[in-house]
């Protein structure tokens, strides 16, 4: 009996501190409401601040200007375009004379002397055999086979030792050694990739134009 009676008491008292709380709440809310009115009416209620994000916006082009300028010109030493199969080492001649290139091209790209390292803007320029005969008794003759079918929006990736540039394809087209010149200085951060046409004579080629989209160290 003792135990129902402590039982009906606690109930009771819950009851009656129920009631009080939805009492505090009631003059809350009736305080609340007659504060909001008064302020609204002096109009003195804080707006709420714009978003930070519409301030903060900024072109793609700026981000990556940005991080490629803070960056250390680099010698490339290796071109991957996983769409068309390429994965090729790069050498980097000092010599523009044509026949150290040539003996350069043996071995697999060659980036020209005087076009533009990895991080430095300008026009980085790769140079790559091209052969679609079934047998070739070197590899490096067949090193940039197929770049013509790139298409705009592929990514090219060039390797430093220590950095992955990644490149967006913009331009893919035939060309003549003899008449087109691919220039050496650029605004911005552009790679170009020349090759000879197999199919066509010895100075036909094709020029693959890529921009800049993101660079990220390599893993130790």
């Amino acid at each position: 009996m003792a135990a129902i009676n402590q039982t009906v008491k606690l109930i009771r008292g819950v009851s009656r501190a129920y009631d009080k709380k939805w009492s505090f709440l009631a003059a809350f809310l009736a305080v609340f409401f007659v504060t909001f009115s008064t302020l609204a009416a002096f109009d003195v209620i804080p707006e709420a601040p714009a978003k930070v994000a519409e301030s903060l916006k900024v072109p793609a082009g700026a981000l990556v200007a940005s991080v490629a300028s803070a960056m250390t010109p680099e010698n490339p030493v290796r071109v991957e375009i996983e769409k068309v199969g390429i994965n090729v080492t790069i050498k980097n001649p000092t010599s523009t004379n044509v026949a150290v290139l040539d003996e350069a091209l043996l071995t697999g790209a060659v980036r020209y002397p005087t076009s533009a390292k990895l991080g430095e803007e300008g026009n980085t320029i790769l140079f790559g055999h091209s052969s679609y005969l079934p047998i070739v008794n070197n590899e490096a003759f067949k090193a940039f086979n197929a770049i013509q079918n790139l298409e705009k929006g592929d990514r090219i990736t060039v390797y430093s030792d220590t950095t992955a540039y990644v490149y967006s394809v913009t331009q893919v087209t035939a060309a003549d050694a003899e008449e087109d010149a691919i220039p050496l200085t650029k605004t911005g951060y552009t790679l170009t990739l020349a090759t000879c046409d197999s199919f066509g004579s010895r100075s036909d080629r094709f020029i693959v134009v890529a921009d800049l989209v993101e660079s990220y160290p390599l893993a130790k």
